[in-house]
């Protein structure tokens, strides 16, 4: 059987490279201490392979069924899910008062990092409760807060977010679902809501739905936009759940990967009946929304690199343990054969998967740690405009390499990975929707240049800079790591003539030709950052004297592999971008 994960590519990004440690001497994270860090990171490996690895095959081959009254899905996975909160996992980032044990988010990410690798379609249920808790928490009113944070974090209600709707898509402002003030101060809510992941079962005593609509005078577009809490079933003053709330259930969408994730259409407001509750103030619904959106991206992103992770895991154990062939020189056919990893081909496809997951891992271990330098009041706008940055970065990059990763497993296990009886094949299948939810990557893209970019005149991408510059300084005094600065330092300079080029093209009113190689400037982007991230551990692991084990020298070569194989692919995005390359602009839609 396949080892769950390898601890210390958790500890050497959260210790040796982003020194999570360190936050137990501040004053938000006083009394803790990494022994206390490496106790919940036991915990959550253990829960996750003995709760939610042996059901992640189950979920994926029972779907969910609905026969008009009730969703079934496996038992085993509500079993998993009480595993989580039991443990204490529910509130672990959440302050103590609240039942909590207010953890930092770099711990409590690498602790959710481990559910993603045993079990995604289960993990995806935590994932979207814990985001809602944090929305409330950020957003609420206390009777709101007081209502329902409570069963949120111990597990009795799970949250979901639902956005979009079957006319609209990713695009928010074409959303047509009603909420008209009551005399009460509450709104009853008509609409259908699509694409709403946990939105009906009977994993969890009620569910609630955090839902974007329209107020009756609300202005067109996304100014005109509230966010509500619609729960399932209504709830006393008393915490008692009463009838049910006029949400129903249209019914499932059937995926290809996630399956044990529940995906819904839901209808609001079919006898007129939907009580929602204002959230924040009215017609910033998008703006509270975002709240949940950017941390479901960056979860994406994490969920992403855990399934390449995955994938890299088992196919690196079936390329040691498979017999098959002989070196290229041997001339006895009856010699031993040899393991699959004894292929230099196949050394390379595992190579790639190492780089790209491990750099993707990196990131999302980047982010988190903004994220508690943020709740340490440690630069605080900055960090804030860097983590704006890095977002869909975050989320984007290793959704598209991470899936690269799985496609490399299959082929490493070359027929039996195409078959069910090895989880390769589900990995790949799960991963395919995360360059999808969540905002598409084309999305991202357009995010990243047309917003992220030229926002305060390019100060997060100077901000991204200046913390490069750092690594590029520290590896340039190390033999090791020379090369690898030095190459860096060469793209980082590229890249910046090249967004300077492209602003100016947005600054001379054509926006089309600014944003038209979007997606080029995002795999750009990501790849120079997952270049920074990778010198970044390399200068982790020569700066002192510490002798080179296994570990050591499989992260050099996994940097080396990526400064000679993919940051190379850089000067081809570079010279698309400046060039305005506009195939695609120009092919009239009756072309195709």
């Amino acid at each position: 059987m396949t080892a769950l994960l390898r601890r210390r590519d958790f500890s050497f990004l959260l210790y040796d490279v982003f020194g999570a440690d360190a936050l137990a001497s501040t004053t938000t994270f006083a009394g803790q201490d990494r022994a206390m860090y490496d106790a919940v990171l036991d915990t959550a490996e253990k829960v996750a392979a003995d709760a939610f690895a042996p059901c992640a095959a189950e979920l994926d081959a029972n779907e969910p069924t609905w026969d008009g009254e009730r969703v079934t899905l496996p038992a085993s996975l509500k079993a998993a899910l009480r595993a989580f909160y039991d443990a204490g996992f529910g509130g672990a980032s959440f302050a103590e008062e609240l039942g909590g044990m207010h953890l930092p988010y770099s711990v409590t990410q690498a602790a959710s990092s481990m559910f993603a690798i045993a079990n995604t379609s289960a993990s995806a249920y935590l994932m979207l409760t814990t985001a809602t808790a944090h929305l409330l928490q950020a957003f609420a009113n206390d009777a709101l807060k007081q209502r329902f944070l409570p069963p949120l974090l111990d597990g009795r209600y799970f949250g979901t977010m639902c956005l979009s709707e079957t006319q609209a898509g990713s695009s928010l402002a074409d959303i047509k679902t009603t909420a008209t003030p009551h005399d009460d101060g509450t709104y009853r809510l008509v609409g259908d809501k699509m694409w709403i992941s946990g939105g009906e079962h009977e994993l969890s005593d009620n569910i609630v739905h955090l839902v974007l609509a329209r107020t009756p005078d609300a202005p067109a577009g996304i100014k005109g936009i509230s966010l509500f809490l619609v729960p399932r079933f209504h709830v006393d003053d008393d915490g008692a759940i009463g009838a049910a709330n006029d949400v129903k259930l249209v019914g499932l969408n059937h995926k290809m990967g996630y399956r044990g994730t529940v995906n819904t259409v839901l209808r609001f407001g079919d006898q007129e009946q939907c009580v929602g509750f204002l959230v924040g103030e009215l017609h910033q619904g998008l703006r509270c929304m975002f709240h949940m959106m950017n941390e479901a991206r960056i979860s994406v992103g994490v969920g992403a690199s855990m399934l390449g992770y995955a994938g890299f895991l088992t196919s690196l154990q079936y390329a040691q343990e498979r017999q098959q062939g002989r070196p290229l020189g041997a001339k006895d056919p009856t010699s031993p054969q040899v393991p699959l990893v004894d292929h230099v081909d196949v050394r390379r496809m595992l190579l790639a998967q190492k780089a790209y997951v491990e750099g993707g891992m990196a990131l999302s271990f980047m982010c988190a740690r903004l994220v508690d330098d943020i709740a340490c009041d440690v630069d605080v706008d900055d960090n804030k405009l860097l983590l704006d940055v890095l977002t869909p970065i975050a989320k984007a990059w290793p959704s598209h390499y991470a899936l690269k990763a799985n496609d490399l497993a299959i082929q490493v296990l070359g027929g039996y990975g195409y078959t069910r009886e090895f989880p390769v094949e589900r990995m790949y299948r799960d991963n395919r929707l995360n360059p999808i939810h969540e905002g598409t990557n084309g999305i991202q893209a357009l995010d990243l240049l047309g917003r992220k970019v030229p926002s305060q005149h390019g100060r997060g991408l100077q901000l991204l800079g200046m913390r490069m510059q750092a690594d590029i300084n520290l590896g340039a005094k190390h033999d090791d790591t020379q090369r690898f600065a030095a190459a860096l330092q060469d793209e980082m300079q590229r890249f910046t003539e090249t967004t300077m080029g492209l602003l100016g093209t947005a600054q001379g009113g054509d926006i089309d030709g600014f944003l038209q190689n979007a997606h080029a400037y995002l795999h750009y982007a990501g790849h120079l950052v997952v270049a920074w991230l990778w010198l970044k551990q390399a200068n982790a692991l020569v700066d002192g004297e510490a002798a080179r084990d296994d570990f050591a020298h499989g992260k050099l070569a996994a940097c080396s592999f990526f400064f000679d194989r993919e940051l190379p692919r850089c000067e081809r995005w570079a010279r698309l971008l400046r060039e305005g390359e506009d195939s695609a602009r120009r092919c009239a839609a009756e072309w195709l």
